[in-house]
Order: structure tokens, then C-alpha cells, then sequence
């Protein structure tokens, strides 16, 4: 026996064993880095963004086509019974044909509406549990639950389980989207990364919306229902499996030291955040009412092909990226507009809402559906960041609630569109639809000059600041700070980045409760940063 040989062939695989155990552990060193952290969080949540609009949209050229189907099975199914030996009448009386068309229309609205519906619901329960119990615990429920509907969806077989499974997206949705929103707003604390950030995932929300009715469609034509259900099934797994071996949620401690969020009615009842929800409802109104309505409108006015009235939404996408891209880059630079961006964005969508009835033709059609985008761009990207600001120096940096409450504002939207948009077509019309919505937005843009001055705000000048009385007992970093600074053991705030306070402090302005750690800033800093 060759001993030798043998024995440098071990030392070899040790040697090997060896390197890739050092690189493993500078892999993972490498991975706990906080910038690294945060990239691959923000691609989790992202990713679940992505989800939970696909999943939203895929149905839209499946679900009627399905149902359809299902109403003509059971309708052979009756006859066959009631008529076994003659078979059924292809030619249906046209009342008939309009009573199960009619019928139809309302399933359909229904089932759209219901996830929303439910989502709206839930979503105060969601923000308050999000604020006790950290973010990625809800982020990894809400895909369990995404999963698990989305696995229904797949091999549904009648309308019940449908709406089930629709309703069990919502409840999904609560958690996932609420707290993968809140977890981006406080990895992010610097205002232009932060509102960079939001962007990003503004973007994967814009994607899966609008890319979701082709894919839903092509996959649907050629392989079935179940394929498109499957693959967006699979890439939820796979994103929840990264959400336990990257963040570890169960692992995780410091959710014990977390202050306590303001609760969720508070939230609704400060103006400044009162004004933001109301806009981002508003702004989303032509999309979530046009979604519904805009197919039968094409085929009726410009006799649209099947393949015109799905892609019609997919060009917008782009000027929705760009309209992202512009806010972030104009936030960066001009921080203090980021209320006339908003306004901004409502009147170009009033514009272009009142323009869409004028339209004759596939192509003409395009350009107002990509002002409706770019202008939801525009209010979405100034306003949701401008939300965790005014949590930071109004209330407790918790920030479940605060976006519990911005996607209520959405849901609010969705949840009439299916169902509010239909009958006002038929009752007034599809021109005074549009009419409305445009108006209602150009009119409420105004509103949003009440945020002029609120990048100017500070924590010491907030109106908490006069309410906080040296007998209360302090909730919270910031309730901590202003007692300490009562009492002579502060040494007082500066302002950094575009418009994000950061707290200067003494030898105890190292503990955050909310992250039980300290982070030491350079010694050109005026004072480590709270983050």
C-alpha cells in the first residue's frame, strides 16, 4: 500500500477543507456587516413586494376566461340533469346571456375586491403587532401565508375556493407588505438613502403589477391555470427560506428592549400624517378604478384585441421607474419639496385621468395610462418616505403603524375599485368616471402645502415636546431624551443629512432601546448617529 500517497491526499483535503472553512467564516463575517445586512434585507423585502402584486394582478387574465369556463360547466351540468337526453341549447335566450354576464361581472368585482377588503381590515391588528414584536417575525408570516394562497390559487377548482384563497392573500399582504415597508424605513435612516430605498421597492412594486398580467396570460394560454400560481409559489419559498438563514428572526433579541410605537389612532389623527394617507388613497384612485373597467371600455370603444388589453398597462412601467428615479434624485438635492413632488404627481395623474376618455386608439391610449404611472411615482416616492420623518420627530421611530396605515390608504383605494367603479360606469358613464377621479385629485394637491415646512421640523420643536410633562414616565428613545435633557444631562441635537435629526447625547447617548447597541460615530461627528 502506498501510505504515502495516501497520506498526502488527506493533507490536501484538509488543506481544502480548511480554505473553505476560512472563507465560509469570512463569508459570514462579511454577511453580518450592517451595509451587507441591509442590501440583502432590502432585496427580501423586494422580493416579497414583487410577490405579493404579482399575485394581485396574475388573475386578471386567468380569473374571467376561469370563471367563465366553471359557469358553462355547471350550466351543462343542470341541463344534463334536468334534460338527459336532449342536449343543451348553444343559442341562450339574451336575457339569459345577459343575467349570467351580469352575474359574472359581480364575481368577478367581488373577487378582486375581497383581498383588499381583508387587508383592510387586518391591517390595523398588523401594524399594532409589528410595533410589539419586531419587523422580520410579520415579514416571514406574511410570506407563509402568500404561500400557502398561493398553492390554493394554483388547484382551486370552484369560486369558493377562490375567494378564500384571494381573502388569504389579503391577510398575507397585512403582514408582509406593512412590515417589509417599516423594516426598509428603519434600516435606512438617512433620509436620501432612505428614501433611495423605498424607491427601489416602489419600483418592484410598479414591476409585479404591471408584468404580472402578461406573464399571468402567456403562461395561462400555453401551460394552464396551475403553472403561473406554481412558479410564484416557488419563489415565495425561496424567499422566505433566505428571510430564516440570512435575518434569523427566531434568533433575534433585542425585540425585547423595543420602545413602545404610538398606536395606530394616534397616527390617524395628526394632520401632517392624516394629509399624506389621504394623498396616497387619492392618487391610487384611477389605477385601482381603471384595472377593472378600462378591458370592456377597449373592447367597446377601439375593439381591442385580447393581447391589446392586457399589455396596455406594460409600457407605463417605465415611466414609473423614471419617475422614481427623478423624486430620489430631486429629494437628494432638494429635500425641502418633497411636498410639491407629491402635488406635483396628483395633478399630472388628475391630468392625464381626464384625458384617457378622448383616447381612440391602442396607441394614444398608452400615453395617459404612463402619466397615471409616473404620476402615482411621483406622490409615492416623496410621500412614504416623509411618513417615517414625521414618525421620527413627532411621535416613537416605531414605524409598523405608521405604514400599517399608509397601506390602508392603498387598500382603501383597491378595495372600492372593483366593486364602486363598475356602477359608476354604468350609472354616469366611463367619461364621468375618469372626469371625477382627475378632478378629485387636481383638487386635493393643494392639501399637501400643510408639509411645506415639515423637513424643517426637529425634535425639540415638536408639539410632543409640549405635551411630555416631567411626571410622565418616558416611552421610548426620544421621551428618554427629552427627560434626560430636562434634567441637565443633555447637551442638546443637531441636524444632519438633508432633513433627519440626529441626536447628540452624553455618556449615555449610546443605549437605543429599540436596538440594544451602540454604533460609535468618526471623531469628525458632532455625536453618534441613532439609527
Amino acid at each position: 500500500m502506498d501510505t504515502g500517497g495516501s497520506s498526502g491526499l488527506a493533507k490536501s483535503a484538509a488543506v481544502k477543507l480548511s480554505e473553505m472553512g476560512e472563507r465560509t467564516k469570512q463569508f459570514g463575517n462579511a454577511m453580518k456587516a450592517p451595509d451587507h445586512q441591509r442590501r440583502i434585507i432590502l432585496v427580501i423585502v423586494c422580493v416579497a413586494l414583487l410577490l405579493d402584486n404579482m399575485l394581485y394582478m396574475v388573475i386578471v387574465p386567468i380569473i374571467p376566461d376561469y370563471l367563465a369556463d366553471l359557469e358553462l360547466e355547471q350550466a351543462e351540468h343542470v341541463h344534463l340533469v334536468i334534460h338527459p337526453n336532449s342536449s343543451i341549447n348553444s343559442t341562450m335566450s339574451s336575457a339569459q346571456a345577459k343575467s349570467n354576464r351580469d352575474n359574472l361581472d359581480v364575481q368577478i368585482g367581488v373577487l378582486f375586491a375581497s383581498k383588499a377588503i381583508l387587508q383592510l381590515l387586518v391591517n390595523p391588528l398588523s401594524g399594532t403587532f409589528i410595533d410589539r414584536v419586531g419587523y422580520d417575525i410579520p415579514l416571514l408570516i406574511g410570506l407563509t401565508v402568500m404561500f400557502f394562497s398561493t398553492c390554493i390559487f394554483a388547484f382551486a377548482e370552484n369560486y369558493a375556493t377562490l375567494f378564500f384563497a384571494r381573502s388569504l392573500q389579503g391577510l398575507g399582504s397585512a403582514f408582509a407588505d406593512t412590515s417589509g415597508i417599516a423594516m426598509i424605513a428603519d434600516k435606512y435612516t438617512e433620509e436620501s438613502e432612505r428614501s433611495k430605498a423605498l424607491g427601489i421597492a416602489l419600483a418592484f412594486i410598479s414591476f409585479g403589477s404591471l408584468v404580472a398580467p402578461p406573464f399571468g396570460g402567456i403562461l395561462y394560454e400555453f401551460a394552464g391555470k396551475r403553472v403561473p400560481f406554481i412558479v410564484l409559489a416557488v419563489v415565495c419559498l425561496i424567499d422566505g427560506i433566505l428571510l430564516l438563514t440570512v435575518i434569523k428572526p427566531f434568533s433575534n433579541r433585542t425585540r425585547d428592549n423595543m420602545p413602545v410605537g404610538t398606536p395606530i389612532y394616534k397616527l390617524m389623527v395628526d394632520p401632517y400624517i392624516a394629509v399624506v394617507a389621504g394623498a396616497l388613497t387619492v392618487c391610487n384612485i384611477p389605477l385601482a378604478f381603471l384595472e377593472p373597467t378600462i378591458a370592456n371600455w377597449m373592447e367597446s370603444t377601439m375593439h381591442s384585441t385580447k393581447w391589446e388589453m392586457g399589455l396596455c398597462w406594460l409600457p407605463a412601467f417605465f415611466p414609473h421607474v423614471l419617475g422614481v428615479y427623478m423624486t430620489v434624485k430631486l429629494a437628494s438635492k432638494y429635500p425641502n419639496l418633497q411636498w410639491f413632488y407629491g402635488a406635483l404627481g396628483m395633478v399630472i395623474i388628475g391630468a392625464s385621468s381626464c384625458t384617457v376618455p378622448a383616447c381612440k386608439t391602442f396607441g394614444q391610449l398608452i400615453a395617459p395610462l404612463c402619466g397615471i404611472c409616473f404620476g402615482i411615482a411621483l406622490v409615492d416616492t416623496a410621500l412614504l418616505p416623509t411618513l417615517a420623518f414625521l414618525v421620527d420627530v413627532r411621535h416613537v421611530s416605531v414605524y409598523g403603524s405608521v405604514y400599517a396605515l399608509a397601506d390602508i390608504s392603498y387598500s382603501v383605494a383597491y378595495a372600492m375599485g372593483p366593486i364602486v367603479a363598475g356602477n359608476i360606469v354604468h350609472n354616469y358613464g366611463f367619461v364621468q368616471l375618469n372626469l371625477g377621479m382627475g378632478l378629485v385629485n387636481v383638487l386635493y394637491a393643494p392639501a399637501l402645502l400643510l408639509l411645506r415646512n415639515v423637513c424643517q421640523m426637529k425634535p425639540s420643536y415638536s408639539e410632543r415636546d409640549n405635551l411630555l410633562v416631567d411626571d410622565d414616565e418616558p416611552e421610548g428613545l426620544y421621551d428618554t431624551m427629552k427627560m434626560e435633557e430636562r434634567k441637565g444631562k443633555k447637551k442638546g441635537y443637531s441636524s444632519a443629512g438633508n432633513c433627519l435629526p440626529v441626536v447628540v447625547v452624553d455618556e449615555n447617548g449610546g443605549f437605543d432601546p429599540f436596538r440594544a447597541k451602540t454604533r460609535a460615530s468618526s471623531d469628525e461627528s458632532s455625536g453618534p448617529e441613532y439609527s
